[in-house]
């Protein structure tokens, strides 16, 4: 495959700082002072049937507070934030420790980069106390509002489901997540049932050495359901998501 197959979860291009549209009226977030008052701390908004968007992705969580006029600082989950950075709306989503169900759904006025993290100011937050309210709520976003990936760039959040075979057509697994090490990422596979190993194939793997011992064993735990294979071009053929299905030159006892 040309170029460098690089799967990530929450951006895939590079995003530069782009506020929303200009609004005739700014929705004003619960607990909102009146112009010239303090601002309170923001209730959260429990949220109704329905009102959580289906689809939602997972791309980061407040860190903190950003300055003193309501902006927040982020830790996105992507090296690359451009989807925090291009989508127009906001969904957050209270800690499981306060209440799973409380959420705000806010439009993105400004992002930018800064350093590692990335600075947000959202509709509704005013102040520094509203913005400190936020720390530790995870951000989400509405898949439809990432930017494209760039060729042979894939987000993670796509390939996952996807179904894994070799050259000559043999099932490898399907995709439950990914791995970042930092240097590759890759592919964590639900082997089939077929290649599952076996109590019995690992005792008799652990008589054939310390080392060959050491691999059967950690195939009869839990990991040993799994399958690893790096999302790098020397291993990857092919990546159909239409067809939801990645070719792999694997083999099953590379593993």
């Amino acid at each position: 495959m040309p170029g460098s197959t690089r799967p990530r979860p929450g951006a895939a291009v590079q995003g530069a700082m782009r506020p929303a549209q200009p609004r005739t009226s700014r929705p004003v977030l619960p607990g909102a002072p009146a112009p010239g008052a303090s601002a309170p701390v923001p209730a959260p908004v429990p949220a109704p049937a329905g009102a959580w968007p289906e689809g939602l992705i997972e791309v980061g969580h407040v860190l903190d507070a950003w300055g003193t006029r309501g902006w927040i600082k982020v830790a996105p989950d992507a090296t690359e934030p451009a989807a925090l950075l291009k989508a127009p709306t906001w969904w957050l989503r209270a800690p499981a420790l306060r209440g799973s169900t409380q959420h705000l759904e806010l439009p993105r006025r400004l992002a930018r980069r800064h350093g590692q993290s990335v600075v947000a100011l959202l509709e509704g937050l005013s102040g520094r106390d509203q913005a400190e309210a936020l720390k530790g709520w995870s951000i989400h976003l509405r898949r439809e509002d990432f930017p494209p990936p760039e060729a042979d760039e894939f987000y993670w959040v796509d390939l996952i489901g996807c179904e894994v075979s070799n050259r000559e057509g043999m099932a490898l697994g399907r995709v439950l997540g990914l791995l970042d090490s930092g240097a590759q990422s890759v592919l964590r596979l639900q082997r089939p049932q077929t290649q599952l190993p076996t109590q019995t194939g690992a005792k008799a793997g652990a008589k054939a050495g310390a080392k060959a011992g050491a691999k059967a064993d950690a195939g009869t735990g839990a990991q040993g359901a799994e399958r690893l294979i790096p999302f790098v071009d020397a291993y990857i053929v092919s990546v159909d998501l239409q067809a939801r299905r990645i070719v792999a030159d694997w083999q099953p006892d590379y593993d």
